[in-house]
């Protein structure tokens, strides 16, 4: 009788309490793994554009459906284009990485003391605006360390503490169907494309739209101005 009593209960808590939240652990795996997940950042690779203890929303529905928990594509709408921040697993060590797409596949990319030559044209380059100046300032960057890089109309913030580092400059290379070349907004402090080569196109799992929560580790304090704030 009291193995029949301890049977049902088991049975009871199975059917009630871990059955239910199995299901939602499935469901809410699925929708991160092929819709819409996040990332933390721990590291400078993308600074000024997204610091260190920022949560970013990654957007996986931006250029494709994929079966969960998988790189198989069931659909395809789009594909990464220049200037987009994409998350991707590194070639490299199979980490995620947050990188900015600097050039597609057919592209004919090279570098000389952080200046991009993409298929002939040279990348524009600014001073930050007054705006940009404040904000990055407030952050405790250097602004005569930030230009403003424009190519093909999209243009972003990029850093560099001297523009004869290495992966300043690299000579042309074209790259191939299916690869990216990917680059930190951090020019000296991104282990990239420069070092760790092409990026598959099956290796990128979503576009990086916004940051979601930002917390700065060495204040202890939320950075509240950060808080959903788009991405470019």
């Amino acid at each position: 009788m009291a193995k029949k009593k301890l049977k049902d209960r088991a049975h009871h808590f199975w059917r009630e309490w871990v059955k239910p939240l199995l299901v939602i652990a499935i469901v809410l795996g699925s929708l991160r793994s092929s819709a819409a997940d996040w990332n933390d950042v721990p590291s400078r690779s993308m600074e000024p554009t997204i610091l260190p203890g920022d949560r970013i929303f990654v957007n996986k529905l931006a250029y494709d459906l994929k079966i969960p928990f998988t790189t198989v594509r069931l659909a395809h709408w789009s594909d990464p284009r220049r200037g987009d921040i994409v998350v991707l697993w590194s070639p490299y060590d199979g980490k995620r990485l947050v990188k900015r797409v600097v050039a597609v596949p057919g592209d004919v990319i090279e570098a000389r003391n952080h200046r991009l030559t993409i298929n002939g044209k040279m990348a524009a380059y600014a001073p930050p605006s007054q705006d940009t100046r404040a904000a990055v300032e407030s952050l405790g960057y250097d602004v005569d360390k930030i230009a403003i890089e424009t190519v093909e109309g999209r243009s972003h913030a990029v850093l560099a503490e001297s523009m004869e580092g290495v992966g300043a400059s690299f000579a042309a290379v074209t790259i191939p169907g299916g690869k990216y070349f990917l680059m930190g907004d951090h020019r000296d402090d991104s282990f990239d494309s420069r070092f760790w080569g092409f990026a598959d196109r099956r290796a990128i799992v979503g576009r990086a739209s916004a940051v979601a929560l930002s917390f700065d580790f060495k204040a202890w304090r939320p950075r509240w101005g950060r808080f959903f704030s788009a991405l470019r």
